[in-house]
């Protein structure tokens, strides 16, 4: 089984040879940063997350997001695997777009901390989920609740 680190590693995409070598440095170096910055009981597995409290905690969220329709905001239906900027219809900040994200647990987990301090230039304005149990339990609601 992959360590959390190596999810996250495959969580982005294009970060690879093809990619000019300033702009590869500058994204193994954002991405050395997000592994450094991820919650340590996210990466140790240490957090279960209560479907229950994060579905009460989603509450927070649907003024602006949806899980089956955009909104302000993206909607979550198809969420994990995703990636970052690319549901059809609605209209992405460049900085979404060209993030190289693909949501997963951790990419979430590191989103939900400070959407702005990940993604400079994310049109969300929302400060983040600063709780890391309140961020897991928002996570395995969404997991559930956003299966295809």
């Amino acid at each position: 089984m992959p360590v959390a680190s190596d999810a996250l590693a495959a969580s982005f995409v294009g970060i690879g040879n093809s990619m000019p070598s300033k702009r590869r440095l500058a994204w193994q170096t954002a991405l050395a940063f997000l592994l450094a910055s991820v919650s340590p009981a996210v990466l140790a597995g240490e957090l279960q997350g209560d479907p229950a409290r994060g579905q009460q905690i989603y509450a927070r969220c649907q003024g602006c997001h949806s899980i089956e329709r955009n909104r302000i905001g993206p909607m979550h239906k198809g969420l994990f695997g995703r990636r970052a900027g690319s549901v059809a219809g609605f209209a992405y900040s460049a900085a979404m777009r060209s993030s190289g994200i693909v949501w997963s647990e951790v990419t979430l987990d590191q989103f939900l901390q400070g959407p702005r301090e990940m993604v400079p230039g994310t049109k969300m304005t929302y400060a983040g989920v600063p709780d890391a149990q309140e961020r897991a339990d928002l996570i395995t609601y969404l997991r559930q609740a956003t299966k295809r």
